[in-house]
């Protein structure tokens, strides 16, 4: 092992060898650091260094120097792995490290292909429809075609070694795409079977769009499992990775919700009428930026720059949000059933909300959907509320 000691190294007093060492290896931010400080071992405490003199050392010294650089390099502190130990595999990653190659591949015909397969047949399908497809084809085709965008630009950056070119560390970000992509297809998948797929005739275009929504269904399950083992796949477990926690998770379901409930206010005509209404509008961008904040400062490594502690942070933001929707929850349903009000407690049975095939999705089922998935994040809101209570008041950050 003496023989993988830079030449440059050798006779350099023990501090010097430590400050070499500590120089080409890095530490990660704070809440990444994975890391021990490097320490002598118990042998070499034993002896005292001393100073270079006229680029010269005594036996002992160099002796020491040795031993120290031999021991940081058996130990791998820098996960050098394959760059600097031929047939030596990480096994304690960093920030810096990558997978390896052989992992990519395998990684790509487990996973990327499969989900590059299913995105591309179920945006192909519904776009040989033509003009039949209608504004709720339309948004679905628009949905896979992205996923199917995003995937391949993800396949091309981790193909040509990209990765270390970002300012932050590039794994996180196909992870969390994957968890969001998970559940756009999953909620595709169900919004264009209901509302348009039963409504359709046999024949051909029954058939593809059937056909779609169950290749929809296989990319959600491709995408879940990218999240739950491509981490472990690329052997980067010793990293932790947002999405994996239970504050990354919710802070996902919360930016997606809103996300979903953005969709469903693209039809104006439901709130610009109620001033009440707009508030409960504002109420969901104000949340979701939030949320998307705090999401985009722990994917940056940015949140440990922040003047308060971030579990203080966190707490205070879901606070406000819970209180934020719990007067959306109150405001909306209020404002569009109550017949005292302007609303309407029936749904109609005629124009977009008669039961057979139509292009555009019924306003007063729009509306419901938005009260329901807002009770739904209201409920995703508290548990990270207590979440964070529960951190902060155990003197704990995840």
């Amino acid at each position: 092992m003496l023989n993988v000691v830079p030449k440059a190294w050798i006779g350099l007093s023990l501090p010097d060898s430590a400050l070499i060492a500590q120089t080409a290896c890095p530490l990660s931010s704070a809440p990444y650091r994975t890391l021990k400080p490097l320490q002598a071992p118990v042998l070499l405490s034993q002896f005292q260094s001393r100073p270079l003199l006229h680029g010269k050392a005594s036996g002992l010294t160099h002796l020491q120097s040795q031993i120290f650089l031999w021991w940081i390099l058996s130990k791998d502190h820098c996960c050098t792995g394959d760059s600097d130990l031929p047939g030596h595999r990480n096994i304690m990653p960093t920030r810096a490290s990558s997978p390896d190659y052989d992992d990519f591949w395998a990684g790509f015909w487990y996973f990327r292909l499969p989900e590059l397969f299913s995105t591309c047949v179920a945006f192909s399908l519904v776009a040989d429809m033509g003009f039949a497809r209608g504004d709720i084809g339309n948004w679905s085709m628009s949905i896979w075609c992205f996923c199917f965008a995003m995937t391949l630009i993800i396949v091309l950056v981790e193909l040509w070694r990209l990765p270390s070119h970002f300012p932050f560390y590039w794994y996180n970000f196909p992870v969390t795409y994957a968890c969001y992509a998970a559940l756009v297809c999953l909620s595709t998948s169900i919004t264009y079977s209901i509302t348009y797929v039963q409504f359709l005739l046999y024949g051909p275009s029954r058939d593809r769009a059937i056909a779609a929504t169950a290749f929809s269904c296989i990319a959600s399950v491709v995408y879940a499992l990218d999240v739950a083992w491509v981490w472990d796949w690329y052997d980067l477990s010793d990293i932790p990775c947002y999405v994996h926690t239970v504050p990354g998770l919710l802070k996902v379901l919360e930016t997606f919700v809103a996300g979903v409930i953005f969709a469903f206010l693209s039809n104006t005509s439901l709130y610009l009428h109620q001033p009440a209404l707009e508030w409960c509008v504002a109420v969901y961008s104000i949340c979701f930026i939030l949320a998307a904040v705090v999401l985009l400062l722990n994917l940056g490594e940015r949140e440990y720059r922040l003047p308060v502690p971030f579990s203080v942070y966190q707490l205070v933001l879901s606070l406000l949000s819970v209180l934020l929707y719990i007067s959306a929850l109150v405001l909306w349903p209020l404002y569009q059933f109550s017949e005292e009000l302007g609303g309407q407690p029936q749904r109609p049975s005629d124009g977009d909300c008669r039961d057979e095939l139509t292009y555009d999705m019924c306003a007063w089922d729009q509306r419901l959907a938005v009260a329901v998935l807002t009770a739904v994040n209201l409920l995703v809101y508290v548990a990270d509320l207590v979440y964070w209570a529960r951190q902060v008041s155990v003197g704990t950050e995840d």
